[in-house]
Parts: C-alpha cells; structure tokens; sequence
C-alpha cells in the first residue's frame, strides 16, 4: 500500500522539496509514498484570484478565507486519511500519533498563512485536526508538514534498515534516547564510556537504560512525567484486577 499525501497550500513549489532526497527520495521512487499538491488560489473565485482577507474586529496581518479553503479541502477526498491543519492554536504533534498516521493509507495536510484560518472552517469540517509542530511561529505551514510527512515515511516498512531501527529513539517510550559514541576510541581526551567497550550486552543495556531516564528527568521534565505515569498505570490497573476478582479488600478510606 502506497502512503498518499496530499499538501492543499499556496506553495506548492516546496514539495517534496528535501523530502524527494535520501530516504524519503529513495522511498518515493520506489512507489512507497507518493505526494500530490493542490494550489489552494486555484479555488478562489474572483479574478484576483483572493484567498485571505483583513481580520474581523480588526488587528494586523491577513486571515485565510474559510469558504476557500472549504472549496479546496472538498477537491481532496480524505479516503480514510485524517485531514491535518498546521497551526500553532493545535495540539503538539507526538511520536505516537506520527505512528499512527504512518500505519494508515496517508494524509492530507493543509498548511496555514498569514494570521491563520477562519475558525469557521473547522466548525464546518469537525473532521479537521488542528496540529503544531511545537511552541515555535513559522512563515507557514510548509516547514512543519514536510517535518510530519518525514517523520511518517520514515517508519514506513522498507525504509529505514531495520524494522527495530527507530525503536529505541527519542520520545519513543516517552524517553529520550540514550547517548551514542564511535570511533575513535579516544578524542581529545575523552574516552568512549567503558561499559559501552565491554561486550556485555546486558550492562549496555542497562546502561543504556539508566542515561535515558536520566537525561530525560534532567533535560525533559514534561517527558519524564508521562514516562513516570506509564509506569504506575499498569500496577494500578492489576491491583484493581485483584481486588475486583476479591483478592484484595477495597479501601476504607
């Protein structure tokens, strides 16, 4: 099955754009992924060819037209693919959902201007999904749907080397990856970490295991909360399984 994505934006000219080289390239001409654009103006219906208007109650900067950007969505059929709007009023894209979006037939993405979109357009269209790459502006939606579709195509089967190669990166398990070191063994005084020259796997791991949580915990304290609470949830849920089954007497409290 072919991973589909279609870009409705007013550049189409970005795509693929770095996505047609290295991996994704390779994936794209071997049928894996395929990318179609759709000029948003094109659906505008006056000579002008408009497609964004001044804000309503006033203010700076410009609003994408809802009634065009319907026109334009409509033109695109979903075909089970979630519709994706880029803008920094949505939720934070996570690595769970790039693997979700990955495992299904593709996505439409549609990439925002200016001050953004009528907020019409998503009362209209509930199937919409309001996505942010992160707590960062950019010029457009552009930028932050190629990083999505990257993120995506690279988990497709065949791509990356391995099927466990993106396993153990970041935010995977809500970690931060481990730190990685290579030859040469010795740079500028400083030495690859001993543990990583023994040849024993299960302390590599445990190792590798143990800087993960730390760096998290250290760098990451928003991650390493939700890592924490993964990891009292299922203690929690079999000690309700137990007491439901009446092994353990219910609180009194």
């Amino acid at each position: 099955m072919t991973f589909a994505a279609t870009i409705l934006t007013l550049y189409p000219e970005m795509f693929p754009g770095p996505l047609g080289v290295s991996l994704a390239g390779r994936a794209m001409a071997e049928g894996k992924w395929a990318c179609e654009t759709v000029q948003i103006r094109d659906f505008a219906t006056d000579k002008h060819r408009t497609v964004d208007d001044t804000p309503a109650g006033g203010g700076a900067g410009m609003v994408l037209k809802c009634d065009v950007l319907a026109r334009a969505m409509d033109s695109a059929p979903a075909a089970g693919r979630p519709i994706l709007a880029m803008t920094p009023r949505g939720r934070p894209i996570t690595q769970a959902r790039i693997r979700e979006l990955a495992a299904g037939p593709g996505v439409i993405i549609l990439c925002g201007r200016f001050e953004g979109f009528d907020e019409r357009l998503f009362e209209a269209r509930p199937a919409i999904e309001q996505v942010s790459l992160a707590d960062v502006v950019l010029s457009g939606g552009e930028m932050a749907a190629l990083t999505i579709l990257d993120a995506c195509i690279r988990l497709l089967p065949g791509v990356m080397g391995a099927p466990s190669s993106g396993d153990d990166e970041s935010f995977e398990q809500s970690l931060l990856e481990y730190p990685h070191y290579t030859r040469p063994q010795q740079w500028e005084g400083r030495t690859i970490p001993e543990v990583l020259r023994s040849g024993d796997h299960a302390k590599i791991a445990a190792w590798r295991k143990a800087r993960s949580e730390e760096d998290t915990r250290l760098r990451r304290p928003d991650l390493w909360g939700r890592y924490e609470g993964a990891r009292v949830q299922p203690a929690s849920g079999a000690r309700r399984e137990r007491r439901n089954a009446g092994h353990e007497p219910d609180s009194t409290d």
